[in-house]
């Protein structure tokens, strides 16, 4: 089996556990990494616990230079379509840490470029790999709770409160594109719309900047062409992470609180579901897709899906991040 050679532009914490997954799988090695910052590559090597990895401060080089076959891009926000773009017109398969980009116009650009050059896109929404989320998933498209009726979303973060270097690139918008709606919130905005299958076609939003440069609290209201209603609410400005949704249909409903999911059929008691296995993640079906062994998981067509939302929301309240 030959050996797939990782590079990765962008070394923090989350890159760190994309290398933990790529070096689980056999026959999976990280050649080359860039970052601006020499303290974050040191932290990533060790991390990692990887030798003979040739280092690079601009992504450029490390395209022209190294010996690869993909990269897995995991730097700022505004960062990835221009950089993703490079990587695919080099000829190499690319992972693109979420959002893929920070407008449905890159977005549409990226997917085109991909389609021409023959490679591989995937966006990290591992939420597709997780059996939560994937039993969600499954028991709506089979009908189990009917058709869906409305949705509640809810996540609370400590966002604006992180302190640490990994955070202060987050609320500068000309590097995150916007606050924790096009963050953390993004993978909400993920399982609401992949979950269901449902397309949004109006939104009404209230933002709060909390005195940030970027907006920390967004309450949405969503209408979905299919008649579904829905509530999205994303608050930064928390003491403690909490995630939750509510999926009500015309037969029952899921509730999903902090990895505990009941569901509830009409006329009878609660159950607590029985899992799928999980049997991927984002980096081993990114490997998987390169060697011909999977389909690609999160296409950009489905992130661009994401995109699009984001920009109703902001759009909603004529508010622009940069």
């Amino acid at each position: 089996m030959k050996t797939i050679r990782i590079g990765f532009i962008g070394t923090g914490g989350m890159a760190q556990v994309h290398a933990g997954q790529l070096l689980e799988l056999e026959n999976v090695k990280i050649t080359a990494i860039t970052d601006v910052s020499p303290d974050a590559r040191a932290r990533f090597i060790k991390k990692a616990g990887i030798e003979n990895v040739q280092q690079y401060t601009e992504y450029r080089d490390m395209l022209d230079q190294a010996e690869l076959d993909g990269v897995v891009i995991c730097s700022p926000h505004t960062l990835h379509f221009e950089q993703a773009t490079a990587v695919l017109e080099k000829g190499l398969h690319v992972l693109i840490e979420k959002p893929m980009t920070c407008s449905s116009h890159e977005a549409e650009q990226l997917i085109e470029t991909a389609m021409r050059t023959g490679m591989i896109m995937q966006v990290s929404y591992q939420r597709h790999f997780q059996p939560e989320f994937i039993y969600i998933h499954d028991t709506i498209a089979a009908g189990k709770i009917g058709k869906v009726t409305s949705i509640t979303a809810s996540l609370y973060q400590q966002w604006w409160n992180g302190s640490n270097d990994t955070y202060s690139w987050r609320k500068d918008p000309k590097l995150s594109g916007g606050g924790f709606l096009m963050d953390s919130g993004s993978h909400i905005i993920d399982v609401l719309l992949w979950t269901t299958g449902l397309t949004p076609v109006e939104v009404t939003a209230q933002l709060s900047q909390q005195g940030a440069p970027v907006e920390i609290d967004t309450f949405t209201s969503i209408r979905f062409k299919e008649g579904a209603v829905a509530g999205l609410n994303l608050v930064g400005y928390s003491p403690a992470w909490h995630e939750t949704y509510v999926f009500c249909g015309e037969k029952g409903a899921i509730f999903y609180d902090n990895d505990k999911i009941t569901l509830h059929l009409t006329g009878e008691e609660p159950i607590v579901p029985e899992l799928p296995k999980a049997t991927t993640n984002q980096d081993k079906s990114f490997i998987d897709a390169i060697r011909g062994d999977g389909d690609i998981q999160v296409p950009g067509e489905f992130a661009l899906k994401v995109v699009k939302f984001s920009e109703m929301v902001y759009e909603s309240v004529g508010y622009k991040p940069y």
